[in-house]
């Protein structure tokens, strides 16, 4: 499986930005996908995860400021990002559980300017 993120860059603060992950090599149902994020000097966090029936989860965090939503006919999970700050500066990884395995993609790098 293979987990391709895209839509990261440099925004100020009170911006947005939306994220995309794009799933493919699998042909198992996704039973959840979902965001973390590692800023420099931090360990790796919970941003949020929707499962494929819709049934979201967030990080206290990003609570009321983030939307995951997934595309289930495309293997595709979203994240959009709004009023940022710049504490959401990080490495931001999607993920993926099929069956029993966590797939992972490379990070896509998120920088809110203050």
């Amino acid at each position: 499986v293979q987990l391709q993120a895209s839509g990261g860059g440099l925004v100020q603060t009170g911006g947005s930005l939306r994220l995309s992950c794009a799933a493919s090599g699998s042909k198992r149902s996704m039973t959840v996908m979902g965001w973390s994020r590692q800023a420099p000097g931090k360990q790796r966090e919970l941003v949020a995860h929707i499962t494929d029936d819709g049934d979201t989860n967030y990080g206290d965090s990003v609570k009321g400021r983030f939307i995951i939503s997934r595309d289930n006919a495309q293997n595709t999970v979203f994240l959009q990002m709004n009023s940022l700050k710049p504490e959401d500066t990080a490495e931001y990884y999607c993920y993926a559980l099929i069956g029993q395995r966590l797939a992972w993609g490379q990070g896509t790098l998120v920088t809110v300017s203050s």
